[in-house]
């Protein structure tokens, strides 16, 4: 089979010639060029194949992001993929973006967080999130995770998507929109620091787009998943702290992968966090007591390693 190593034979003492006899390339969906994703994907890519063995190799896909790697990973498209904890439980569940259709995946551990960032040129007169009505705006790839977290707020505003001007960009090409003045303002929900923001902020100040207090409230208790985040002035060169809302990131895969696979892929990974975070900003942000509370079921594999 192309996609999944099959174990063939019961006795432990097989289960090194199971994965020398793959020897196959493994892919990672992970987000559009500019997002944090692809560049996780590529540093979880490397690790792999420098410490998984039996010939077993790993290369990043582009994808549409967040909402689409639960349907690429259950489909066989890809192999692991990277999404957010909200959406990772939605389809399991089959509701949401995938009603109707519950999604055989398990997790296989926690990443960093991602953020939601709402940007605009310092000298806009776009302050809050109500200032959006009417403008014209980079919401992100169509299936990425950006568009989850606004359908999720603008009603709170008693706004819908009719309300706005969206333009369905990668994260980098929206940034530069807004660099460009062609979008009033860019989203991205992306760790942080976020290569497409960094590019923007090279090109011009930038300022974070502020909540009502009590609308935050409002989304933080009506999506339990989400959480808030404060991101430092010196990370994009901003003049304060923002308070942004986040969530939690994992790796997924199928929920049929051969349990010798899955527990090689976590352990070239989890085991070289130093050499992770050496290589990928966002990987200092991994913690991985959060395999214990992750929102959906951990692949067998991963719950043997992260047991011991």
């Amino acid at each position: 089979m192309r996609h999944f190593i099959k174990t063939l034979t019961a006795g432990a003492a097989f289960a090194a010639m199971s994965l020398a006899a793959s020897a196959e390339e493994y892919r990672i969906g992970t987000a559009s060029v500019g997002g944090a994703f692809f560049p996780v994907g590529q540093s979880i890519s490397n690790l792999v194949n420098k410490y998984a063995g039996g010939g077993m190799t790993m290369v990043p896909i582009v994808t549409q992001g967040s909402v689409q790697n639960p349907r690429l990973v259950a489909m066989g498209e890809v192999e692991l993929g990277i999404t957010n904890a909200n959406l990772a439980a939605d389809a399991v569940a089959g509701r949401g973006a995938y009603d109707g259709n519950a999604l055989d995946i398990k997790a296989l551990g926690p990443l960093h967080p991602s953020v939601l960032h709402m940007v605009v040129a310092d000298s806009s007169d776009i302050q809050s999130f109500a200032d959006l009505k009417g403008k014209r705006i980079a919401v992100g790839p169509a299936g990425g995770g950006t568009m989850g977290f606004l359908n999720n707020m603008l009603p709170v505003y008693g706004l819908t998507l009719d309300d706005i001007t969206p333009s369905f960009l990668s994260y980098g090409d929206g940034f530069s929109q807004l660099s460009d003045g062609n979008v009033d303002a860019a989203l991205a929900l992306s760790g942080y620091p976020a290569a497409a923001v960094m590019q923007a902020a090279a090109s011009g100040k930038l300022r974070m787009i502020t909540m009502d207090p009590d609308k935050l409230a409002q989304i933080l208790e009506e999506n339990p998943a989400y959480s808030t985040y404060d991101i430092a002035p010196d990370v994009y060169g901003m003049e304060t702290t923002a308070t942004v809302l986040g969530v939690t990131n994992m790796l997924i895969v199928p929920a049929s992968m051969d349990v010798d696979v899955a527990s090689a892929i976590v352990a070239a990974i989890y085991d070289h966090l130093d050499e992770f975070a050496a290589e990928n900003a966002n990987a200092r942000q991994i913690d991985k007591a959060r395999a214990a509370s992750l929102s959906i079921e951990l692949h067998e594999g991963a719950a043997a390693y992260f047991a011991q």
